[in-house]
């Protein structure tokens, strides 16, 4: 495939006068794993609001898989899926009633709904709340079901927003070996992360916003080569950020 999976040309968000994002260019392949850091305020949540088509830019393009969001939205959103900060699930539905509703909504035949929800139950650990109604979930709980139902209509490309908030280490570690495998059969994911540990451990590549701009994107030994001597992660993010130690959090 010749057009990148996502493409973000000159981009400019603004929230009255204050801009968030700016002038912001950023290609993302097939297949490829990019993890999106940013301090408090950079304008991370933003970018994926564009990219998952909740946002309109003010100025320039945003596509997926080729389809500008905006001209072609539907389409364009029915190549992703988008998995917010603060999963979404209606509490008068159990779990399975609602991944039985994301899967009809994005037309999966009920034999592959059954069975890409039985090993993803196993993988997430979701069978003992499964058939509780979500208003009884914990973040945690939650956020499983959002992974799940965000995975069963197999989605080209994955964008999601800190996924890691309010799982337990094990589940941690299941998730990173999600996204990795879908990453290796040809999905994008984009994946903004304040746990610089996970960006490192499984990012194919890494983009740093500050102040509504993309300051480095590249392989974690491209980033280091742009550092004075070897550096963590850490050290390169917050050199780069002018941060004072606290991590790259996320609210805007």
């Amino acid at each position: 495939m010749s057009e990148p999976a996502i493409h973000l040309q000159r981009v400019t968000k603004r929230y009255g006068q204050k801009p968030a994002v700016r002038e912001l260019d950023l290609s993302i392949r097939y297949g490829e794993l990019f993890a999106f850091l940013g301090p408090n305020g950079a304008g991370k949540t933003t970018t994926i609001k564009m990219i998952a088509g909740l946002l309109q830019p003010n100025e320039g393009s945003v596509e997926v898989c080729g389809i500008r969001m905006g001209n072609d939205g539907l389409a364009a959103k029915a190549q992703l899926a988008y998995v917010p900060d603060l999963p979404f699930v209606y509490d008068k539905l159990t779990g399975r009633e609602f991944l039985y509703f994301v899967a009809e909504m994005y037309g999966v035949p009920v034999r592959d709904r059954d069975e890409r929800l039985s090993g993803l139950s196993v993988r997430l650990d979701m069978d003992s709340f499964l058939d509780q109604l979500a208003e009884s979930y914990s973040h945690g709980m939650k956020q499983k079901v959002a992974l799940a139902a965000a995975l069963l209509h197999e989605p080209r490309v994955l964008v999601i927003d800190e996924p890691m908030v309010g799982l337990d280490p094990r589940s941690v570690r299941v998730v990173k070996d999600l996204f990795v495998e879908r990453a290796r059969r040809g999905c994008t994911v984009f994946m903004s992360t304040h746990t610089l540990e996970v960006a490192e451990a499984v990012a194919d590549r890494i983009g740093i916003i500050h102040a509504g701009r993309l300051v480095a994107a590249g392989t974690l030994a491209e980033l280091r080569g742009t550092a004075s001597r070897e550096h963590s992660l850490e050290r390169i993010f917050l050199d780069l950020t002018g941060g004072e130690g606290n991590g790259p959090v996320e609210t805007v």
